[in-house]
């Protein structure tokens, strides 16, 4: 699954054009590296996304195509 998409569908950013602005500005790292909004997921991957002054880090767990607001969590584990 690309990035962008993962990370609308898990809830970590609300919207799908907010994803790929914030991959286009650099602000997201998949394993260390700066990532593109194309970049394919895959479970294991620790993705990091820069909010301003805090950072979060967290690890796929699951990637699923669509996921209802409850079980959206179940994707990620905060590290």
């Amino acid at each position: 699954m690309r990035l962008d998409k993962y990370l609308k569908v898990s809830r970590l950013i609300k919207r799908r054009s907010v994803a790929n602005d914030a991959c286009d500005s650099d602000r997201v790292m998949v394993n260390g590296k700066v990532a593109r909004a194309s970049l394919a997921v895959k479970p294991g991957d620790i993705i990091e996304i820069a909010f301003g002054n805090r950072t979060l880090r967290v690890e796929v767990t699951e990637v699923s195509e669509n996921a209802k607001k409850e079980d959206a969590p179940a994707m990620y584990r905060e590290l």
